[in-house]
């Protein structure tokens, strides 16, 4: 039987060499006709840790790796242009600290 191929998105990357993958897809309601959002969630191994939360990832299907694992990634299709707000609040928090301490040394005779 081949293996099943599916395109998703990154949801979460905190695990090691673990990715947490979305499949999106619709399906018609049989009774009212309209369609809804439905989804798959997919555990997939990233041997190289080489995807990001919000990713487009190709993965296929492969043997058990663990007791969720059941895929393994290809490709990275698209990068994320997700940012990480909290990084740079926190960044541009030093910054204002660091300009504030040098004004106070350039001050101090």
């Amino acid at each position: 039987m081949p293996k099943r191929i599916a395109i998703g998105v990154v949801t979460s990357d905190k695990m090691d060499k673990t990715r947490r993958v979305e499949i999106a897809r619709l399906v018609k309601d049989p009774r009212y006709g309209k369609y809804v959002r439905r989804r798959t969630i997919c555990y997939v191994h990233d041997e190289q840790n080489r995807s990001r939360r919000g990713d487009t990832v190709e993965i296929v299907e492969c043997r058990p790796m663990s007791r969720l694992k059941r895929w393994r990634l290809v490709r990275v299709v698209a990068s994320s242009r997700l940012v990480d707000v909290a990084a740079m609040r926190a960044a541009a928090r030093a910054e204002r600290r660091r300009q504030a301490d040098n004004s106070e040394e350039s001050q101090t005779p």
